[in-house]
């Protein structure tokens, strides 16, 4: 990749909206919004004008960030929230044209597959097979593979879909925990009866916020450091003991430990829930976690053909 000019990629997530300013060697620009645009989906089959507005601020925020960095490439994806609502249509129109960029869906196939190449940039190849997991506020990829995505499969469980549907009260009762993590585990044998491999990985990593949270609250990481965090090895220990912690808290005191964003707090124990489900699932005994994810195998493939 040749050291010119930055391309910007923009992800429109159920939770957080989020955007990289990258020329894949000395420009790294990385910075996010809690916009909740997914919030309320599940009940409502569509997306509030409320998110949307939170989505159009942060917007206007960017744009400020990719002029000043002159990127003049553009890829704005919106995933797991746009997929099931019925009414896109209200965001993609106006974000398209704050952007003078179309707004594009990503399916959970490119999802994962765009999430593998970000994830695993950089790893030598001899810790492969990877699985890379990526747990999103509305859906969770999985790809497997060693080069590229052989294998990916996306799963509508997400931090923010779960905490819709399975928390009411504050901290969440036991069995609202148990009830969300059986239902991560039931998701889990249909892909092992479909790609059993998946669950032999050689080394497995971990991307996106609810990992990176869970990290960061292990290490009492405060302010949040994305130096300190990719390559920060997460056992399974630790992701139970930060679970154990954050679950027996309301969400008052919870959004006060160290590494924990306060607007994150109400969907990380949701978040936890199906991390350690999946470790537990498949007895993983650590996680490698990455700050490169989706994004940046977007990044990769837009400043190839540049």
């Amino acid at each position: 990749m040749a050291d010119d000019a930055p391309v910007a990629i923009l992800d429109f997530g159920t939770n957080t909206t989020r955007l990289l300013i990258t020329n894949g060697t000395s420009v790294d620009i990385r910075t996010h919004r809690i916009t909740g645009l997914g919030r309320g989906l599940g009940k409502t089959d569509r997306l509030s004008a409320e998110g949307i507005g939170r989505v159009l601020d942060a917007v206007d925020e960017f744009k400020s960030l990719i002029s000043e960095n002159g990127a003049h490439k553009i890829r704005a994806v919106a995933t797991s929230a746009a997929r099931d609502a019925v009414n896109r249509a209200d965001l993609f129109e106006p974000v398209s044209a704050a952007l003078n960029h179309e707004l594009e869906l990503l399916s959970g196939e490119e999802e994962a597959r765009y999430g593998f190449l970000g994830a695993t940039a950089g790893l030598p190849s001899t810790d492969g097979p990877f699985l890379v997991i990526d747990i999103g506020g509305g859906s969770t990829e999985f790809s497997y593979g060693t080069h590229a995505a052989e294998i990916h499969r996306s799963v509508d469980m997400g931090s923010v879909r779960f905490m819709e549907q399975f928390f009411v009260n504050d901290p969440p009762k036991p069995e609202e925990l148990s009830g969300a993590i059986q239902v991560a585990r039931l998701h889990l044998d249909d892909i092992d009866r479909d790609h059993a491999i998946m669950g032999t990985a050689k080394s497995v990593v971990g991307v996106a916020g609810t990992i990176t949270t869970i990290a960061a609250v292990e290490i009492g990481l405060e302010p949040y450091d994305p130096q300190v965090i990719d390559g920060f090895v997460l056992s399974r220990r630790a992701a139970e003991d930060v679970f154990r912690t954050l679950a027996t808290e309301s969400l008052e005191i919870r959004k006060y430990n160290p590494g924990l964003e306060a607007a994150r707090a109400d969907v990380i124990v949701a978040g936890c829930c199906i991390l350690v489900a999946v470790m537990r699932h498949w007895e993983l005994e650590e996680c490698l976690v990455r700050e490169s994810d989706l994004l940046d195998g977007l990044a990769f493939e837009l400043l190839a053909v540049e």
